[in-house]
């Protein structure tokens, strides 16, 4: 199946399968009728509010049933939404105002700031505007190179950046998913929707969703926080698909009844935003060995993925590090080398994509745009900023972030690889390793949070005595520059909203301003 429009695909829906349940919050359920409604009504509202053409709408929100009536009812009415999650601190929310300058606000949930400057829609009027029975034409709907959603970058460092994706972008990467037989995704899936819609993952399970009519379940915000609420929930979900990223199913697998017997439905898991390690892998396959494990990798700039690969076998008993998939083939994907030449096969490099996939830049942003973004072969392009290779079979391998590079005594250390290494110790659940640095800026000592594996810090009678251990399993794994000198134990580790390791609160806990 090949969609040519997103909002009339979805639109059909209420005419061919309009009792269909298109989402469902623990129990509460929204059909395809509902969702045109809805929808519908909140395009007709905004149009009332007279706008300026095709200019965004930010929509502060978390996993409600409302967002997504207010994200088709934005594009319907021609302006694309800005998903802001109901968990990001006031800063984030100011500069992503003074930034992307919205036109209006739509709150879902509560607004924690006040917001003077344009037209809030509050919670209590959107649902008062969804009540109204409209008979709305689709007569200036987002489409072709309109921005569809902007999606807000953490960003390494400074001010967050706005990720334009254009209605051609998204359905380049939507057809690309229902085709691809890496994903081979069910006819009406019924998927997971935890990853929030700040996050560009969100798009892997709600995208293909609508366009074969299925069924999004949603995860609130206070059961994904909550371990007893989460597990208890996980079992009673009636999924056939799992997105999200690897850190978030390591989570879930803290549950003992996170498994095929407790969850008979689940037999796609799809991961991108971070690495999937073989460990993670592995333990995932125990628990569910029919399930297929999907691996795909790409930036939000080339609208949520550009590759990807089921997990086979043979990877997982041989494999130090999972592939991350073959290219989509309407964005040829290349590895370059610093005069942006493409290396030869099987050399690293920077991996670079090119097609109908990549975002027309970052808003009000031309400074940052230039810098990333560039043509390569006479089609649009992205630097990632990531190291990878390419095999003679067209599969992509990961090597790092090139801004997670280190220099540490004349050494040039990649800290995603120590991570990696240090992970693959069976005394180790999890590890990352960051930088210590010295008032001069420059790398003085090289850590390591670690969780261990249940049990072994009772164990040894001192956590020194745990280190040298591990150090001792890792001895023919890693060169000793780059072993960390100091090995820091916790029972788990930060996570981001998005469901990453939160790396960088662990650099500002021990570089502290």
């Amino acid at each position: 199946m090949k969609i040519e429009n997103m909002i009339a695909t979805v639109d059909n829906y209420a005419t061919t399968q309009g009792d269909h349940i298109v989402y469902d919050v623990q129990g509460v359920q929204h059909t395809y009728r509902d969702l045109k409604h809805d929808s519908d009504a909140l395009a007709a509202a905004i149009d009332a509010l007279d706008l300026p053409e095709k200019a965004p709408i930010m929509v502060f929100t978390g996993q409600d049933y409302e967002a997504l009536a207010t994200f088709v009812g934005a594009v319907k009415s021609g302006h694309a939404y800005i998903p802001v999650d109901i968990n990001s601190a006031d800063e984030r929310l100011t500069s992503i105002l003074e930034i992307a300058k919205p036109a209006a606000v739509i709150a879902v949930d509560p607004l924690p700031i006040t917001i003077d400057a344009v037209p809030v829609i509050t919670p209590e009027q959107l649902r008062t505007i969804m009540q109204d029975d409209v008979d709305y034409e689709l007569t200036h709907p987002v489409l072709d190179d309109d921005n569809y959603y902007i999606i807000f970058t953490s960003g390494t460092t400074g001010k967050p950046k706005g990720v334009q994706i254009s209605h051609r972008n998204l359905l380049s990467y939507t057809n690309w998913m229902l085709s691809a037989e890496a994903f081979d995704v069910p006819n009406q899936p019924k998927m997971l929707a935890q990853p929030p819609y700040s996050f560009d993952l969100s798009v892997m399970y709600w995208a293909p969703t609508l366009a074969l009519g299925g069924t999004l379940y949603a995860l609130p915000r206070p059961v994904v926080e909550n371990f007893k609420a989460l597990f208890e929930v996980l079992p009673t979900l009636d999924i056939e698909v799992w997105t999200s990223t690897p850190s978030f199913a390591d989570m879930a697998m803290l549950s003992d009844e996170f498994d095929e017997a407790h969850m008979p439905t689940l037999k796609y898991f799809y991961f991108d935003g971070e690495e999937l390690t073989v460990s993670t892998a592995q333990k995932l396959h125990a628990r569910f060995p029919h399930a297929r494990i999907v691996n795909a990798y790409g930036p939000t700039e080339a609208t949520v993925a550009l590759s990807a690969v089921a997990i086979t076998d043979e990877m997982l008993e041989n494999a130090e590090r999972l592939p991350i998939g073959y290219p989509k083939p309407d964005s040829p994907t290349y590895v370059i080398d610093e005069d942006q030449n493409i290396v030869p096969t099987g050399e690293a490099g920077e991996i670079i994509v090119s097609g109908p996939g990549v975002s027309k830049g970052y808003l009000n942003n031309p400074e940052k745009t230039e810098a990333a973004f560039f043509e390569f072969n006479g089609l649009p392009a992205y630097h990632t900023g990531d190291f990878g290779s390419m095999d003679e079979d067209s599969l992509l391998h990961y090597g790092g972030r090139m801004d997670f590079q280190i220099k540490f005594n004349g050494y040039r250390i990649e800290l995603e690889e120590v991570s990696h290494i240090l992970s693959l110790s069976d005394m180790v659940e999890t590890a990352v390793a960051v930088p210590r640095y010295n008032d001069q800026h420059k790398v003085q000592q090289l850590l390591a949070f670690v969780v261990p594996k249940a049990g072994l810090l009772d164990t040894y009678e001192k956590p020194l005595l745990l280190t040298k251990a591990i150090k001792e399993t890792l001895k023919n794994d890693m060169m000793p520059y780059m072993m960390p000198s100091r090995f820091l134990y916790r029972e788990d580790l930060p996570m981001t909203p998005n469901g990453k390791i939160d790396i960088k609160a662990l650099i500002a806990e021990v570089n502290p301003a």
